[in-house]
């Protein structure tokens, strides 16, 4: 029969799910009261936070008949659950009382860690240790605590101390113990030469382990190895080690699942994407659950391609349905998997605005595990869009409960802030801490800067935002000078003279109203005081006119034109132009059937104005102006997590100026090309006088004035936007002039702003006609070969590497018996876009033909 002393010998080893096991059968056999906490402490270890839960409410009929050790193992549950308050109370009474008990020692120890109170936790860790030297945890603990404070020396020797116990007990530890000891020194071995910088030395040992370690030992420390380089910012180098690893062992899903994290925090989409694919597979063929990768495609693809982020969604949950119990599959995983499948498919529907279901599904999961942060926060934000602040706020509470950082943060997103600096220190703290992303949380940096900015320590809070945009800086690859060339390039091709040569082109609708500007100029609340007409829907922040513009490159890498947008927009037929538009306007109306105007306020449209007129010629746009060193101020502070899209220019503020000056010639750019036709308005003067600006801009938009639209904080719609909080408060003047405050910083935006733009010279392809290939396409189709080969021919004679008018002209040659130079012409095609299966098959027919004739 088991023995209490053997039940702590198993925390000491850290065999939960032995341990687990061993307590049910203990207490099975004896009633001990006093192993009860081992129980929940087991619990806890393995997440199954429910039933400790459950077991912490039953054992509070039995705390004044439990031993000294079984309090201190219920400070153990407590520190685990991050009730460090009490915690801490419960640990100084016992040591109050018997000053030498070690277990009290080391997990009071714990608590000052978790404060980030290094010096104390060091302090007594050490007592604890020597008082029992041989506690393995403590000496790998002590080491990493060792390497927090800069002390490589010591770091060092805790962990050849720890080696040596190790070693002295190996014929009294079970294999798993030691295997569990082992791999963990090996890993703080490899973390102390990384901190170090000795990252040759590393590498070389795990070159020489590579071949005395198995597949699972010797991936477990190149994940060690890839995650502390991560933390120091050497992420290139990671990813060189990831990618070597996986020469030697190409099917390991760790390895594999590595890549992806590295490429999910840089923000690599489509690489992510491609390596979520890859574990899915190697999960199918292994016969493993791929439920949790389903689930992270799902994730990947939400804010970009809703269409696979619901695929992967309804996927996962579709897998769970069929999943059963098996000796690698227990139903305490499935139940798990089975609520992250379902928050997975609630996200997706929030994103998509069906905030009803979404809300179900958060619900539903909620019900079954009150402590899932997931769903927690997902239904929170839910809750912040529909503008049930209050709602929303309560949810967030919920999660400081369970985790103060991730808690905090949410309530500072909904303007909540933490009363005390001293949470504000704390939290800085923990932003401080290395992970996958680096040395520093930016995203925490930067809502600590906003709790600061609110405390009116201005200097503080600059401070911070500095550091995380430095930091985020890192991770991005946004080019000024390339943004600029684009804008340049995008000036060029829509000029007076392609409105001029393709006239009648687009649909004559009232339907869209586009409000745009600088991101943080003030879009947002002129949509919400438009939208509060009962003509008018504001859709928010729509990807109608990107998802557009990508969708004409893809149609230029598909016929191999070799152009893209802007370039390729004079290729376009009125036909066509009228079937983009009419596409947009039946998605536009979607939001709201019987309203008489649909807003876009995407911001960034105003870098395609040029094409929205060429859609919709009568369009009405808004464009919004602010104080540029508000609108600077405004972006700098904000998180838009510019890794996952394209708002990178934010994270500097010499980037922001660029940015600022880029507008500016735009704007010039469309007043000039759209005279009289683009409504300009300041956001200071829609702050200062709402009612004139109002009544100015639906007399723009063509509508009666309606009193309604000036109670905009009152109205029931969803917002998605980084103002979000903002569009639920009455119209405040606190936001205007904030630059006054932090005008000793602004250098790097005048620089910005004032820099002199210079554009390279620009070559672009002016086609005298649209449509040459899709005009070829239907005389061939008619059968009129002479007049098919003349169009293709025209475009050749422009873009004479053309794949898809090669390839037409090469069919026309094998309609007219012209063998050989056909199959040259679709060979050619071929070599510039290999992907065209139908190419091929043709090409191979072909062929077949020569060698008959």
């Amino acid at each position: 029969m088991s023995s209490i002393q053997y039940l702590h010998d198993l925390v000491d080893q850290q065999q939960f799910t032995t341990l687990k096991k061993e307590v049910k059968n203990y207490l099975a056999q004896t009633n001990d009261i006093q192993a009860l906490p081992l129980k929940i402490l087991a619990f806890v270890h393995l997440n199954e936070h429910i039933e400790a839960e459950k077991a912490l409410v039953e054992i509070q009929a039995y705390l004044t008949e439990l031993n000294d050790d079984a309090l201190v193992d219920i400070a153990g549950v407590y520190c685990l659950m991050y009730r460090l308050k009490e915690a801490k109370e419960l640990l100084e009474t016992i040591i109050n009382k018997h000053p030498n008990n070690a277990m009290a020692l080391a997990r009071l120890a714990w608590c000052y860690m978790q404060n980030d109170e290094f010096e104390q936790a060091i302090t007594l860790y050490q007592q604890s240790i020597t008082l029992i030297p041989t506690r393995l945890p403590i000496w790998s603990v002590l080491s990493r605590l060792y390497l927090q404070t800069k002390d490589i020396k010591n770091a060092q020797n805790a962990l050849n101390v720890g080696i040596r116990y190790l070693n002295e007990q190996k014929e009294k530890l079970p294999e798993t113990a030691i295997a569990h000891f082992t791999e963990q020194f090996r890993c703080g071995q490899l973390e102390l030469w990384v901190i170090n910088q000795q990252i040759t030395q590393a590498e070389q040992w795990l070159e020489k382990y590579k071949a005395l370690l198995n597949e699972d030992q010797w991936t477990t420390l190149i994940v060690q190895f890839t995650n502390t380089l991560s933390s120091i910012g050497e992420h290139a180098t990671a990813e060189e080690s990831l990618i070597s690893a996986l020469k030697v062992y190409p099917k390991n899903e760790i390895l594999i699942y590595q890549l992806y994290e590295l490429a999910n925090i840089q923000g690599r989409t489509g690489q992510v994407v491609k390596l979520l694919k890859r574990l899915i597979s190697l999960a199918k063929e292994n016969e493993k659950p791929e439920v949790i990768y389903w689930v992270q495609l799902s994730t990947a693809c939400l804010h970009q391609v809703i269409e696979q982020a619901r695929h992967a969604a309804e996927k996962a949950v579709e897998l769970i349905e069929t999943m059963q119990t098996s000796d690698e599959i227990s139903d305490s995983m499935i139940k798990a998997l089975s609520l992250q499948a379902k928050n997975s498919l609630a996200q997706v529907e929030s994103q998509e605005q069906n905030f009803d279901l979404a809300e179900n599904l958060f619900k539903e999961v909620l019900a079954k595990n009150p402590y899932f942060i997931g769903a927690l926060q997902g239904l929170g934000e839910l809750q912040m869009q529909r503008g049930n602040i209050d709602e929303a706020i309560a949810l967030f509470e919920r999660i400081k409960d369970i985790d103060q950082t991730k808690g905090y943060s949410s309530l500072i997103n909904a303007r909540n802030f933490p009363d005390n600096s001293v949470v504000l220190e704390r939290m800085e703290k923990i932003a401080r801490k290395s992970s996958l992303e680096g040395g520093v949380n930016s995203s925490l940096l930067l809502k600590i800067a906003s709790a600061w900015e609110k405390r009116k320590d201005y200097d503080k809070a600059f401070s911070l935002a500095e550091e995380a945009n430095n930091t985020s800086k890192q991770l991005l690859k946004y080019n000024a000078k390339a943004h600029r060339q684009e804008c340049g390039r995008i000036r060029y091709a829509f000029c007076k003279e392609l409105y001029e040569h393709r006239p009648n082109t687009g649909v004559n609708s009232s339907l869209p109203i586009y409000v745009l500007g600088m991101p943080r100029s003030g879009t947002t609340l002129v949509e919400q005081i438009l939208a509060g007409h009962s003509k008018i829907c504001g859709a928010g922040e729509l990807g109608v006119i990107p998802s557009r513009i990508q969708g004409l490159n893809r149609w230029e890498r598909h016929t191999g034109s070799g152009r893209r947008y802007p370039d390729c927009i004079d290729d376009y037929t009125p036909y066509v132009i009228e079937g983009i538009a009419t596409g947009i306007l039946d998605e536009l109306q979607e939001y709201d059937e019987q309203a008489l105007h649909i807003i876009d306020k995407l911001p960034h449209n105003f870098e395609h104005i040029g094409f929205i007129k060429f859609l919709f010629p009568n369009a009405k746009i808004i464009s919004v102006r602010r104080d540029p060193r508000d609108i600077a101020l405004s972006n700098y502070f904000t998180d838009y997590q510019a890794k996952h899209g394209g708002m990178g220019f934010a994270y500097d503020l010499e980037w922001i100026g660029e940015q600022l000056a880029d507008h500016n010639m735009m704007m010039h750019h469309w007043q000039t090309l759209f005279p009289n036709e683009i409504l300009e308005i300041n956001y200071e003067d829609v702050v200062n006088d709402t009612e004139s600006i109002a009544r100015k801009m639906l007399n723009y938009i063509g509508v009666n004035w309606e009193a309604q639209v000036l109670k905009f904080n009152e109205l029931e719609r969803s917002v998605k936007t980084a103002s979000v909080w903002q569009v639920r408060q009455p119209i405040y003047k606190t936001s205007k002039e904030k630059w006054k405050h932090y005008e000793k910083h602004l250098t790097p935006l005048t620089k910005g702003t004032n820099k002199k733009i210079q554009i390279e010279d620009i070559k672009m392809l002016t086609l005298p006609i649209a449509g040459y290939l899709t005009t070829g396409v239907e005389h061939y189709h008619k059968g009129e070969l002479d007049e098919a080969e003349t169009n293709f021919k025209k475009m050749l004679h422009h873009i004479p590497d053309h794949a898809a008018c090669n390839y037409m002209v090469g069919l026309v040659y094998l309609k007219k018996n012209h063998i050989e130079e056909g199959i040259n012409k679709i060979k050619k095609a071929i070599n510039k876009v290999p992907s065209q299966k139908e190419w091929q098959e043709t090409l191979k027919k072909a062929l077949v033909q020569q060698t008959v004739s």
